[in-house]
């Protein structure tokens, strides 16, 4: 459930990447970034802080996706056509997050080679840690699942 893979970019290359495409914020405990069906215009970045990830069915069945730590990209579906939120984005305790408009992205993915490099990297690790985490809520046993979250925790 959590995501260890961290970019660790600091605010001032976020900064020099970004230009004016970026804004910065900070977040309550329990605020919302984004929820589920808003328009998806921005990818985020986490300086600091712990921000969930859940998504409601319509039969309102609540699900937790991940739990994304500092170093973590979310949002980013709108880079791939999603036009709407299709989850919600809570900041679990104080967070500093980094909005960067879906163009400055784009644009910055095209002008600069390294960082779309690491982008996609970052991207592959999460998609394998949540296929593992739905292959673990598949087939695993309750305790089980319990000693690996607690285990990637201590990572």
């Amino acid at each position: 459930m959590a995501n260890k893979r961290t970019l660790g970019f600091r605010p001032t290359v976020l900064r020099k990447k970004f230009r004016a495409g970026m804004t910065v914020r900070n977040y309550r405990d329990k605020e919302v970034v984004f929820s589920q069906g808003d328009t998806a215009d921005a990818v985020f970045y986490i300086q600091s802080g712990t921000v969930k990830l859940t998504a409601v069915s319509t039969r309102r069945k609540k699900a937790i996706i991940a739990f994304l730590q500092r170093g973590s990209f979310f949002g980013e579906g709108c880079l791939g056509g999603q036009s709407l939120r299709i989850c919600t984005a809570r900041s679990i305790g104080q967070s500093n997050i980094t909005r960067l408009r879906k163009e400055s992205t784009v644009r910055t993915l095209k002008r600069d080679p390294q960082f779309a490099t690491l982008f996609v990297a970052y991207l592959l690790s999460r998609i394998i840690r949540i296929e593992e985490d739905l292959v673990d809520q598949f087939f695993n046993f309750s305790e089980r699942r319990l000693a690996r979250v607690l285990l990637l925790f201590g990572q």
